[in-house]
């Protein structure tokens, strides 16, 4: 009698459970994700729209999105990972480097001369950060680590010598190519992204250090008047990492399903193809440069040459700088290096 009693609780316990697992399994989710990417910029309507949008599908409209650009949500963008960690937003995109000091060790991938090919370099960095400092972005979900396209110069004086950058006040959006540009004897400012057009037509700044694709996004190819770049045979002067971070707590109150969807949707091959994305958009920036009749100058091979002699003490005081820190500062650069080879031979 008491274990029929007992079959029978647990039956009764079951049939009231089912639906509400069932529930629980089929239940809407709604997502914010916030950047300080312009609602018009190349990051945001060929990029991460469309990375929002495949969720979404694959999730039988499951997961919804709030989407949230140009800090709709408030803040300022060096705040935006902090936002992701407390859960002011549950997913965010930003640089890791608007926060000097605090993400050490993949820095090492904003190194001048260091990237080839941003897809290939995205997986490197991928990769990097899994082995080398699994901690470094502890406090969330981390869901794609990415760099972007070559470096460019545009300023409103042009630029083809390193004696042309003297005293010359460039915006620069990281501490190691703030350190780069002041050893070419340029005169750095750091600022975020959205702060250029102000600072442009102010005069506060003579030019910038950025990718081409976010150039009409800024309105860089309207506010300055010469653009500079290097050949495609010389490793990109400087490139940005990038990091798109979800709540931790956010992502484990999912369903395992929908759970198992934005899984499929981070990781390596999704690094890399944020890479490719946003190399592929330099396109988009430098015909943006080019209709408007701004003169471009590329550097060749040969006279980069003292470009990446003068910049060779930036890799030191960072290996330097990663040994006082208690890391192996030379070990962390071989290995960053090796890996953009690894892939860039794939």
């Amino acid at each position: 009698m008491i274990q029929r009693r007992s079959l029978l609780k647990t039956g009764a316990a079951v049939a009231v459970a089912g639906p509400m697992l069932n529930s629980f399994a089929q239940q809407a989710v709604s997502l914010r994700f916030h950047t300080f990417m312009a609602p018009t910029s190349n990051v945001w309507t060929i990029m991460l729209k469309p990375w929002m949008e495949k969720v979404e599908k694959e999730s039988g409209g499951r997961i919804k999105f709030e989407g949230y650009p140009a800090m709709q949500l408030g803040g300022t963008p060096p705040q935006l990972y902090d936002q992701a960690r407390d859960g002011v937003a549950d997913i965010v995109w930003t640089l890791p480097g608007y926060t000097p000091g605090r993400f050490v060790r993949g820095e090492v991938f904003e190194l001048p001369f260091m990237m080839t090919e941003a897809g290939a370099t995205s997986r490197a960095y991928w990769e990097y950060i899994q082995t080398q400092a699994p901690d470094e972005f502890k406090d969330t979900k981390v869901l794609a680590l990415h760099v972007h396209g070559r470096g460019s110069f545009h300023s409103t004086q042009q630029i083809k010598t390193v004696a042309d950058l003297k005293g010359m006040k460039l915006r620069a959006p990281t501490r190691l190519i703030t350190r780069q540009l002041a050893i070419y004897g340029a005169v750095p400012v750091g600022m975020p992204l959205p702060g250029i057009p102000d600072a442009l037509s102010k005069g506060t700044i003579q030019g910038v250090a950025t990718a081409w694709d976010v150039v009409p996004s800024v309105k860089v190819h309207e506010l300055t008047k010469f653009s500079t770049e290097f050949a495609d045979d010389v490793p990109a002067f400087y490139t940005g990492t990038f990091v798109m971070a979800m709540n931790r707590a956010k992502y484990e109150s999912l369903p395992p399903d929908l759970k198992k969807v934005i899984d499929n949707n981070s990781g390596i091959d999704t690094s890399a193809q944020f890479g490719t994305v946003t190399q592929s958009s330099d396109a988009i920036g430098r015909k943006a440069v080019m209709d408007r009749g701004n003169p471009i100058y590329t550097i060749p091979k040969a006279e980069a040459e003292e470009f990446i002699k003068l910049a060779g003490p930036v890799k030191d005081e960072w290996v330097a700088d990663m040994n006082r820190r208690g890391y192996d500062g030379q070990k962390l650069l071989a290995t960053a290096r090796s890996l953009i080879a690894k892939y860039s031979k794939t």
